[in-house]
């Protein structure tokens, strides 16, 4: 067995733990913590295949950006451990069959067979001075251009709903008004009263 095939089975070993860990933990917070190495570890296999942009991206995304977001609102809610627990023994069984199902699905879409390779065959190796992120933007922008420029007006909808959800009128708040901070004048909001700095004793 060699280093790579070592370190491989090392790191999806760790990773398969902290998946079953993530919907197994009691802790939401530990939960997140678990899924934050499941992260690591599968940016791991992204370098293993020689996909460097890929893997950093997943570290500084996902765990730099995305995780942190869900370490905040976990915290900040007030999370009733117990009655989210409730329902997960009911439930193990269909969720065990669907786990099942979408696995079979995995191995059947991202298998050897669909991407021209023989079983167990092994990647064909890169130059040193290969770059997979100049080749990912070539094909990117190329082959899938309008499937990428779909995904964009997508992102961008969404974005404005979001702002268009926040900045509704409700009844009852305060908002800014620029237009009327900016006119204002230190004469209207500042008054000066000049007194005595002490009285004279009688």
């Amino acid at each position: 067995m060699s280093i790579e095939q070592l370190t491989f089975y090392v790191f999806a070993t760790i990773l398969v733990f902290a998946a079953i860990m993530v919907i197994t933990v009691r802790n939401p917070v530990h939960a997140s913590l678990f899924l934050v190495v499941a992260f690591f570890n599968s940016a791991v296999l992204w370098l293993l295949l020689e996909a460097e942009f890929l893997a950093i991206t997943l570290v500084l995304v996902y765990v730099g950006a995305v995780m942190v977001l869900f370490l905040f609102v976990i915290m900040m809610l007030d999370i009733n451990i117990a009655r989210l627990r409730e329902g997960f023994a009911k439930y193990l069984p269909v969720a065990a069959v669907v786990a099942v199902i979408m696995a079979v699905e995995m191995v059947f879409v991202v298998g050897p067979g669909n991407f021209g390779l023989e079983q167990f065959a092994e990647p064909a190796r890169h130059a040193a001075d290969y770059s997979n992120t100049k080749q990912l933007g070539s094909v990117l922008y190329t082959v899938y251009l309008y499937p990428f420029e779909i995904a964009a007006a997508i992102l961008l909808v969404a974005i404005v709903a979001a702002i268009a959800l926040t900045l509704r009128r409700r009844p009852g708040t305060r908002h800014q008004q620029i237009d009327k901070q900016v006119a204002v004048r230190a004469a209207d909001r500042l008054r000066i009263v000049k007194m005595d700095t002490e009285k004279p004793v009688e």
